[in-house]
């Protein structure tokens, strides 16, 4: 009798890397009822409430094990959030071996399929003989850059990229990014281990056999030609996968019945994704700019920190609120709502009454917001998010960027009211909304019967099913 074909899935750490790849599991096994998928999850402490539940709620063909934690507080207190991820995967790869080994004695194991920053889990791939995928939680126009990078650094002799070069075209863009637009890794010194990490993952792209990326047609037209046309594996743009409902209830009644409340389109929800934080002026001077601006909004408040990935390992212990300014709540509580550090962001930028979105740019959220036909304010903070920033406001053209004092580098609160006026009201704001509710529409066409998107998970269910 033919054992059941399996696929194991590698997340890399974190929510925000769990999310889009238990989506995308999902998505396949409605696709295919035949298949089972493991999920082998490599971590450095418990998992977090919101993963727990999330992965809780898996349906009964979808199941995961939590590999053995390893310790990684060796590394420097201001290690970045992709090198950490990477070192996490890189010590779990013991245990993966033998979990992979085990499942391989279980079931026919098709394919391994891992994250950015789980690339290591390519090696016990093919130790086994066996289909290796990168899940690719960005967007295409990452995926370009990355795939282009090694090339770039043979032509460039000095430490940093921006020593010898000012602006870089990504392959399917046409709007140059300058070099401190570019993903946060490749700001350091290339003799550093944030850079010699990320380019490692960059080169182990090529050697896969096939790339999933999060995203459709319609969004990154020109990047996925230059993808799929190139020498290399082959690329399946399946996306935009997003949640369908939030996976905590936190502050979720209370967010949704004074959205109730709102009138259409009048309300700004601000927040920073999963592990956003800001540095204490810069939250005064959003707090500020928010009421200046006159508009209804509703804020996820985080306390502040300096490092802008503060929050994406660890939770905060502070009450947030106790940082704004004094008099705030008060002054505007006929005009937001301020809830601490967490918000059900599937259905406020579902509801009717949410208008604008401004945001880190994470890409989870940038999709989310494209899908709802959502306008944006990009406000990034790390990792790709100032690559995703300029796509949204130069190349789409459906989002604003407010602009931060040269000498303090800070966004002054007649900037952020100046920018949530663009907007959320007059002419500007009417051809952005315009905009975004194409692209939406091209999202639901990507996902429908025949779309681009379902065609493609389509053709890679049916090779893994012939494997």
């Amino acid at each position: 009798m033919d054992r059941k074909k399996c696929i194991a899935m590698v997340p890399s750490p974190g929510l925000s890397h769990l999310i889009p790849l238990v989506e995308f599991a999902r998505q396949l096994v409605q696709q295919n009822h035949e298949l089972h998928i493991t999920f082998l999850i490599p971590t450095d402490g418990p998992l977090t409430p919101s993963m727990q539940t999330l992965l809780n709620a898996l349906p009964p063909n979808i199941d995961f094990t939590v590999l053995p934690q390893v310790n990684v507080e060796d590394l420097p207190h201001n290690t970045s959030p992709s090198t950490r991820m990477k070192l996490i995967v890189k010590r779990s790869i013991p245990f993966l071996q033998e979990k992979v080994s085990s499942l391989s004695s279980q079931f026919h194991l098709v394919a391994l399929v891992y994250s950015m920053f789980s690339t290591d889990a390519h090696d016990v791939a093919k130790q086994l003989n066996i289909l290796s995928y990168l899940f690719f939680a960005s967007g295409a126009v990452l995926l370009s850059f990355m795939l282009s990078l090694p090339k770039l650094d043979e032509s460039v002799t000095s430490e940093f990229l921006s020593d010898s070069i000012e602006t870089v075209y990504v392959p399917g863009y046409v709007v140059p990014f300058h070099v401190k637009e570019l993903v946060n890794p490749v700001q350091y010194e290339r003799s550093s281990q944030t850079y010699k990490s990320f380019f490692d993952v960059c080169q182990k792209i090529s050697f896969v056999d096939g790339v999933i990326v999060n995203t459709f047609t319609d969004l990154e037209a020109g990047a996925i030609r230059v993808l799929q046309d190139r020498e290399g594996p082959c690329v399946y743009p399946v996306g935009p996968i997003i949640m369908t409902e939030s996976s905590s209830e936190v502050n979720k009644s209370e967010c949704l019945k004074w959205l109730d409340n709102q009138p259409p389109n009048s309300v700004l929800y601000v927040s920073f994704g999963s592990g956003g934080t800001l540095s204490h002026e810069q939250l005064q001077e959003l707090a500020y700019g928010l009421e200046m601006s006159g508009q209804k909004f509703l804020w996820v408040v985080r306390a502040p920190n300096k490092f802008g990935a503060s929050a994406y390992f660890a939770g905060q212990k502070e009450d947030p609120l106790e940082y704004l300014p004094s008099g705030f709540l008060d002054r505007t509580k006929e005009q937001g709502l301020v809830v601490p550090s967490w918000a059900p962001q599937i259905e406020v930028l579902g509801h009717a009454s949410t208008g604008g979105f401004l945001s880190h740019c994470g890409w989870s959220s940038t999709l989310e917001s494209v899908v709802n036909g959502v306008p944006m304010i990009t406000w990034p903070l790390f990792a790709e998010q100032r690559m995703n920033a300029k796509v949204i406001t130069d190349a789409l053209q459906i989002g604003v960027r407010p602009k931060a004092d040269d000498e303090i580098g800070i966004v002054k609160r007649e900037e952020i009211a100046k920018a949530i006026k663009r907007i959320m009201e007059g002419h500007e704001s009417l051809e952005i909304y315009k905009r975004i509710k194409e692209l939406s529409d091209g999202a639901a066409s990507a996902l429908s019967e025949h779309g681009s998107s379902r065609n493609a998970l389509s053709s890679l269910a049916l090779k893994w099913h012939n494997f």
